[in-house]
């Protein structure tokens, strides 16, 4: 499998994508969102976040703090929006090195520049004309398996 591409109408279609995703994450995982503007990238951050909390929990967008962590029950959660980073290696100084015994979640990851994992869900989001596309590729045997039960 190389990726899945989903059609989401609307944001109701991307928080069921995203809850459909939650129940395949594991402590460790590095979800690399891709995307411009207002793609969707922190929306379905929120509904992963949600999702994987058992609650709808506040999840405010992390563009100025660069980072938000939250508790979850099983890991911690790590959302990162690296848009205003000025250097990758700036991700050190933001508990980078922290992230592997839990979830990153990363918005715009190319900015980390070579500190971004090979061993990663890309998921790309673009606006369409009747919403967005989703495209997930994962990065590794292990996200190949799991994206089977999507």
């Amino acid at each position: 499998m190389d990726a899945l591409e989903f059609h989401l109408a609307d944001e109701a279609a991307t928080d069921r994508l995203a809850r459909r995703l939650a129940p395949h994450i594991r402590a460790g995982d590095v979800i690399a969102l891709h995307g411009g503007l207002g793609a969707g990238k922190t929306t379905f951050s929120r509904s992963l976040i949600s999702a994987l909390l058992g609650a709808r929990t506040e999840v405010p967008s992390p563009t100025y703090t660069l980072v938000q962590t939250y508790d979850g029950p099983d890991f911690p959660i790590f959302h990162f929006d690296l848009y205003r980073l000025e250097e990758p290696d700036d991700v050190m100084e933001l508990g980078w090195d922290e992230t592997m015994d839990g979830l990153a979640l990363i918005e715009w990851p190319a900015k980390a520049g070579d500190h971004l994992p090979a061993w990663r869900l890309d998921l790309t989001l673009e606006q369409t004309a009747d919403g967005r596309t989703a495209r997930l590729v994962p990065h590794g045997e292990d996200w190949q398996t799991r994206l089977h039960g999507i």
